[in-house]
Formats: C-alpha cells, sequence, structure tokens
C-alpha cells in the first residue's frame, strides 16, 4: 500500500515539466528525429546531451523565478528592462506557436487518417474545436492541461517503444551515438535542427507560469526540480526513441524519411499495420499536445508581453490561443503550400527574438532585488551561457536557411 501511495504522489508532483516537453514533442520534433535517424543513422544522438543539460538550465531558472515571485516573469522582465522588452518576447512566442500550428495541424491529420482511414483534412475541424472549447469553457484550464498532457507524454512513450523494440537496435552503435563527434562545417545545420527539438525556451520560459498556476511556492522547489529534471528527461528520451528507432530499421536499407507520414509508411511495410497504427497514435498524442499547449504558451506569453493579462484564465490569453489555433487550422486545410512563405517569414521573426528570450530569462535571474537568494550562481550562468551559444548557432543556422530559401522563391 504504501509502495502505491507513493506512486500516486509522485503522478500527483508531476505536471509543469511535462507540460513543457509536450509542447516540443510535435510532429516537427519527430519528423527531424526520424529523418537524421534515417540519413545519418546514430552518429548525432550525442547532440540532445548538451541540448537536454540547457533545456534543464533554463527551464529550472524559469521554475526557480515562479516558485519565488507573485508578478509574472514578463511582468517583472517589463518593469525591470521595458515594456518594449517583454513586448518583443511575446510577439516571437505568438509568431513562433502560429507556425508551429501548421504542422501540429497536418500531423493530427495524418496521424488521424493512419488510424481511422478518413481523410487527414477533416481531423482539423474536429480537434481546433475542441480545443478552444476547453479554452474557453475550462474553469481551470492548468488542472486540465496537467492531466491531459501527462497522459498524452505517456501515450507517446509506449507507442514509440513498441516500435522501438520491433526495429531491435545494436547496443554497440547506440552507445556509440553518445560519443561527440561530426563537428565537420556542413553538418552544423543537423546539430541545430536537433538542438531546437530538445531546447525550446518559449517552454523554459512558460515553466514560470505553469509553477505559478499549479501553486507552487519556494517550500515547492525540489519537487518542482524533479518534475522539471523528469519531463525534460522524457522529451530528450522520446527523440533519442525516434533516432534509434529510425537508424536501426531505415539506415541499413538506405531508406529516407521526409515527413512523420513517411514514416509511419515505412513502419507498416516493415512491420505491418499494427506498427503504422501505433506509430499513428503516438504521433496523434504529440500533434494534439503540441497544438494545445503551444497556443496556451503563445497566446499567454503575448497577452503578458503586451500587460493585458497573464493568467490562463483570464479573457485576453483566451482570445489570442484561440486565433493561434484558427490560423492554424486554416493555413493547414485551405492553404498548405500556399502558406509556406507567410509561415517562413513567421519563423524568421520569431527566431530573430529567441537569443532575447536567453537574455531575458538571465537578467531577471541574476537579478538580487527580483530573486533575493535564490538568483543564479557561478554554475547556472555557466549553464546559461553555454545554452545561448547553443542557441545562438540553432538561430544562425536557421535563419540563413530561411534567407535563401526566401531568396529561391
Amino acid at each position: 500500500m504504501n509502495f502505491l501511495k507513493k506512486i500516486k504522489e509522485f503522478f500527483r508532483s508531476l505536471g509543469p515539466g511535462f507540460i513543457v516537453a509536450s509542447a516540443a514533442l510535435g510532429p516537427g520534433s519527430i519528423t527531424v528525429a526520424s529523418r537524421i535517424g534515417s540519413e545519418h543513422g546514430y552518429a548525432f544522438l550525442w547532440v540532445i546531451v548538451p541540448a537536454g543539460i540547457s533545456m534543464v538550465a533554463y527551464a529550472s531558472m524559469a521554475l526557480r523565478f515562479g516558485v519565488s515571485n507573485k508578478d509574472s516573469i514578463l511582468q517583472s522582465i517589463a518593469s525591470n528592462y521595458g515594456r518594449w522588452f517583454a513586448g518583443v518576447i511575446g510577439i516571437s512566442a505568438f509568431l513562433s506557436a502560429c507556425s508551429f500550428q501548421f504542422g501540429n495541424n497536418l500531423g493530427i491529420g495524418i496521424a488521424m487518417e493512419g488510424i481511422s482511414g478518413v481523410d487527414e483534412r477533416v481531423w482539423p475541424f474536429v480537434f481546433t474545436p475542441l480545443g478552444m472549447l476547453l479554452v474557453f469553457w475550462a474553469k481551470n484550464l492548468y488542472k486540465i492541461l496537467e492531466k491531459l498532457m501527462v497522459g498524452m507524454v505517456m501515450i507517446m512513450i509506449l507507442a514509440f517503444f513498441f516500435n522501438l523494440v520491433l526495429a531491435k537496435p545494436d547496443p554497440v552503435q547506440l552507445a556509440s551515438g553518445f560519443i561527440p563527434h561530426s563537428f565537420a562545417l556542413e553538418n552544423l545545420d543537423i546539430i541545430a535542427a536537433l538542438v531546437g527539438t530538445t531546447f525550446v525556451l518559449h517552454g523554459s520560459i512558460y515553466q514560470a507560469y505553469f509553477a505559478q498556476d499549479k501553486g507552487w511556492k519556494i517550500s515547492s522547489l525540489k519537487k518542482g526540480l524533479t518534475d522539471t529534471y523528469m519531463g525534460i528527461f522524457v522529451l530528450a528520451a522520446v527523440s533519442i526513441l525516434l533516432i534509434t528507432t529510425s537508424a536501426a530499421i531505415l539506415h541499413p536499407q538506405g531508406i529516407m524519411v521526409r515527413s512523420a507520414a513517411d514514416m509511419a509508411m515505412q513502419l507498416e511495410s516493415l512491420f505491418g499495420s499494427s506498427a503504422k497504427i501505433v506509430f499513428s497514435i503516438g504521433l496523434s498524442a504529440a500533434a494534439f499536445s503540441s497544438l494545445m499547449v503551444n497556443a496556451v504558451m503563445g497566446g499567454g506569453l503575448l497577452s503578458d508581453g503586451l500587460g493585458l493579462g497573464r493568467s490562463m484564465n483570464e479573457k485576453m490569453p483566451k482570445v489570442f490561443t484561440s486565433v493561434i489555433l484558427l490560423i492554424g487550422m486554416l493555413v493547414a486545410v485551405f492553404f498548405k503550400g500556399d502558406a509556406v512563405y507567410a509561415l517562413i517569414l513567421a519563423s524568421a521573426s520569431s527566431i530573430l527574438a529567441v537569443p532575447l528570450i536567453a537574455a531575458g530569462i538571465v537578467l531577471i535571474m541574476n537579478n538580487a532585488k527580483v530573486m533575493g537568494k535564490l538568483k543564479n550562481n557561478t554554475w547556472q550562468n555557466v549553464l546559461a551561457i553555454l545554452g545561448f551559444i547553443l542557441i545562438s548557432i540553432m538561430v544562425y543556422f536557421m535563419y540563413n536557411k530561411i534567407v535563401v530559401y526566401i531568396q529561391s522563391l
């Protein structure tokens, strides 16, 4: 009985870290991980380790802010460094969420078609209204999100682990993938893409909001840190599962995947329809969880950045969240290829502001007036700087790719 009680208490303590993980684990990250595994085998598994450590560093900073302050982190940034600073972060988060929603809606459509056989274009019309109902009529949106996202993450882990078992990876090759190498200049865009699936700064900063919504105080810091570590461990583990599965079954045969749909079809051809259905279940959980949480984070950060309200239960965060949900649905269903240019511009705008988010977190965490005894120590700042370098590399290569794409239009 004591053992069961401890398990229940453990699951009750989970929340913010798993919600942030569910936001990062969308169709985009699944596609990136599957593609890298199919093209390069196990070679880039090591990248997930520094990316995960950087995510832990920034999410932990945001958590320490959340448990020690009544004001939101963007309110504090606005008070200490100017409303413009908070506004730019909010606008960046909004644009980023809009660009992600396109992929989330496509992911839901592909996954549900794989499970049910019903055309992929139908499903955004089902899940977006469901998401909006949740946003506007939930009495306590945080509690619902917490339970829903912990469940979704568990579904992802089970689904992708099932396919890993079928793949039977070579343990020696798997272990060798965690030895850092492949630093050649032509590989930096691969490294940047993989960093982007694990180190998500919009998710990091929102850890402060989720901690406050859960009601955590300084006395809950240890519990909150455990949740943060667990959530990011799961985030990294899912990427490892996907890369390893793809590396084990597709790379040796020279099969390349360009999308999550390709991955599902390859699994079906190799292991039968059950593998495709299980993968599609994992993909649908990833797509819906990312669709919901990205919209909530983007809408909440825009509203708070502009000084219009920070709580998920206030009017303006709900309005902005619904706008993000609608944009994602409309673009995915009606425009697709025609909307790529607009999405590229939205991504470029949000990418440029990513270093500002990192700077905002680090500045506020080193402000003794705001943080008191919980301000950053030397080692926390060292990790923050290393994370900033990683994110700067990612921004540089992603922005260059966007510029090249725009010039080719």
